[in-house]
């Protein structure tokens, strides 16, 4: 496949918000059935970026700023390891895992949450993500059974934010406060974005996630560089080569603690192995980076459905031969889904269009 210079901008991030226009240049990807009928469809971007730069695949706007969202904490966690924390507070692979997770907060990930912790002389009192109920609805039910309510370790962020506390602990800066912008915790991250998307991102885009910490407007072609980077970050520093590696073989080693049970994230990494690091985010964004291909991947969904998201990563998968066919159809629901009613019928599904380019 012929390379085609990158377009987007990679000395610094764009600030001002796209015209009006800029919206409806994303193509309709995914569909949506009833029946013998598309009853609605998503608009999408998607940029699959080499190591280099180069855009090897691209649908849609992908210079325009997106907040990145959960799907990008496996470059979060790069300052948790390159910094040495990781080791100084003997983070185990399942931790790791965790800290690039957004979970379903069943009890491994709760548990999980609570023992790291307390390692590092915190508990769950310290977290600044929130409490919130288990999205396993299993382990939902057995909490509220129990009589008991949830708490910051059942929140889907909190392997990340347990992550944030152990560097606060290794820098030797305060623990309250670690999710503004201008703690030390999130320069280090801020920092570590910068060099793998190779933006300046002092006037990019501000918001606050949903879990509290800050996120930051980047274009999605940059954010595929990034995920590139982290499966060969060869022009990085080495203690960052070595944290990327790290990271790489913990999410292999652990896929359940990075989504959980049934999950697509998971069912996905414990097929691929090493070959593919993926991670839903908020607002139909999706990433992926692909080490043995040397590529990144970023996906943004126009009206910010997680389904449509997830379609179009499986298709990428399957499109790079890093998932067979087989494989697929034995996971169900990868390259398209179907769609249930209340009384449990098959009614529909969630597609790829019919023209997609890929």
């Amino acid at each position: 496949m012929a390379l085609e210079p990158l377009s987007f901008n990679r000395g610094k991030a764009v600030s001002a918000a796209p015209p009006a226009t800029a919206l409806q240049a994303d193509p309709l990807l995914v569909e949506v059935t009833r029946g013998n009928m598309v009853e609605s469809g998503h608009r999408a971007a998607v940029a699959l970026v080499d190591v280099k730069g180069n855009v090897v695949l691209s649908a849609g706007d992908i210079d325009r700023p997106v907040y990145a969202r959960s799907a990008i904490k496996s470059l979060q966690a790069i300052a948790l390891v390159e910094s040495g924390g990781a080791e100084a507070y003997d983070v185990s692979g399942a931790e790791l895992a965790m800290a690039c997770a957004s979970h379903s907060g069943e009890p491994r990930h709760a548990e999980t949450a609570e023992a790291w912790l307390q390692r590092i002389g915190c508990s769950v009192e310290d977290l600044e993500c929130g409490p919130q109920l288990p999205s396993h609805e299993p382990s939902m039910i057995a909490l509220l059974a129990t009589g008991k309510l949830p708490t910051a370790a059942h929140n889907n962020c909190s392997g990340k934010h347990s992550g944030f506390l152990t560097l606060a602990r290794h820098l030797g800066v305060p623990t309250k406060g670690y999710v503004k912008l201008e703690h030390p915790v999130q320069q280090r991250i801020l920092g570590v974005l910068e060099g793998m998307t190779g933006l300046d991102l002092g006037s990019a885009p501000r918001g606050i996630d949903g879990c509290s910490i800050p996120v930051i407007g980047m274009p999605l072609g940059n954010i595929a560089l990034a995920m590139a980077r982290l499966g060969v970050p060869d022009d990085q520093p080495e203690p960052r080569r070595a944290a990327c590696a790290r990271i790489r073989a913990a999410v292999a080693e652990e896929p359940f603690m990075v989504a959980g049970s049934g999950r697509f994230d998971t069912l996905v990494m414990e097929q691929t192995g090493a070959k593919a690091l993926i991670k839903t985010g908020a607002e139909g964004v999706y990433c992926g980076s692909f080490p043995e291909l040397g590529l990144g991947a970023a996906i943004k969904v126009e009206d910010g459905a997680g389904r449509a998201a997830e379609i179009l990563m499986g298709r990428l998968l399957r499109h790079l031969d890093i998932l067979s066919e087989e494989a697929a159809a034995a996971l169900g629901g990868v390259l398209q889904a179907p769609l249930h009613n209340r009384a449990g019928l098959t009614v529909g599904e969630v597609r790829p269009a019919e023209r997609i380019p890929f």
